[in-house]
């Protein structure tokens, strides 16, 4: 590990202050993705700006839903009765990921931005990886990709982001809060988390400075209806092969009136399945239409030789997640 400056910040103001005053400063709150980077040093910042002084971690809800402050950590979210009330989509989400000491750490918006688990780029001794060193090339292109995209991905980058909560998150319609020095600015989670194209090292839309604030959790429609599924290779502590978060609509014929549907383990970000989105409206819920109509939107999946597999995975997660959300399983 290389030696850094720490600067702790008294506010949210100060933070960006101390980060725009050097080009290779970082933030830091809880830690818990950033330590391990620095200690295998992949990351090496000038200096880390800690952030948890900002003031940054209620939670609030209302009528038009919540409000997560970015340094809420994941147990604070998950045990509120507010958050467990409104959305229990996102508590199951929360609850999955890694392990409870470090959900006590981990932060909303940390999780958010923490960066792949593709073995390559976690490799001790540095292998090609255009996420470390751009333009090195992408090793698991030809390499071990069991885990690796099935979805947007291109030949310079084949990695997935390992959130739980942002799968959940998209498929809530979630926003994500930003500032800089030059002002406010909110995007949705497609906007902020960015696929490779010949760019990988640029995984976010943030810009230098620019730090997370809030996530923006729309209410849920009146009567929806909600699941979040893990598949992976053990059941606890382990990031996800596939996940898969619904938010369906169901009308008194037991037959979907709306629907939305985000992977997890597939791509670079959550990956919304819209066409299959679109074609579930009207259908009923079993597992025959419902299948059908969730393929539509694996014809766009590309497989490599090793992760063939999470097409089919990745199908059945989908429908097996639709019906128990719809209260068919």
């Amino acid at each position: 590990m290389r030696d850094f400056d720490y600067v702790r910040a008294t506010g949210s103001d100060h933070a960006i202050e101390a980060l725009a005053a050097r080009p290779g400063a970082r933030p830091v709150a809880g830690g818990t993705d950033l330590l391990t980077l620095l200690k295998d040093g992949i990351e090496a910042p000038e200096a880390l700006v800690d952030i948890t002084g900002t003031g940054l971690g209620a939670v609030e809800h209302g009528p038009d839903g919540l409000t997560l402050g970015a340094l809420a950590t994941l147990s604070r979210v998950a045990a509120d009765p507010a958050v467990r009330a409104s959305h229990p989509l996102l508590v199951q989400a929360v609850e999955s990921a890694a392990s409870p000491q470090l959900r006590n750490m981990a932060t909303i918006g940390g999780n958010l931005l923490q960066r792949t688990r593709c073995p390559y780029f976690r490799a001790e001794t540095a292998l090609p990886c255009n996420r470390r060193t751009p333009g090195s090339g992408c090793s698991a292109v030809d390499g071990e990709h069991r885990a690796a995209a099935i979805f947007g991905w291109t030949g310079h980058c084949v990695a997935t982001h390992p959130s739980d909560p942002a799968v959940a998150l998209s498929a809530a319609d979630a926003r994500v809060r930003v500032r800089s020095a030059g002002g406010e600015r909110t995007l949705a989670l497609d906007e902020l988390l960015r696929l490779p194209g010949d760019t990988p090292d640029r995984e976010t839309a943030l810009d230098h400075a620019e730090l997370i604030t809030a996530v923006e959790v729309p209410a849920l429609p009146a009567g929806s209806r909600s699941c979040y599924l893990k598949v992976r290779e053990r059941a606890s502590y382990e990031f996800a092969l596939v996940s898969c978060a619904v938010v369906l609509g169901v009308d008194g014929r037991k037959r979907i009136s709306q629907a939305r549907i985000a992977l997890g383990g597939v791509a670079a970000r959550p990956w919304r399945l819209v066409e299959a989105e679109r074609a579930l409206v009207g259908v009923e819920l079993t597992a025959v239409p419902v299948r059908a109509a969730v393929e539509r939107s694996f014809a766009a999946a590309e497989a490599l030789p090793g992760n063939a597999f999470k097409v089919e995975v990745g199908i059945r997660t989908a429908v097996r997640a639709v019906l128990t959300a719809g209260g068919a399983r």
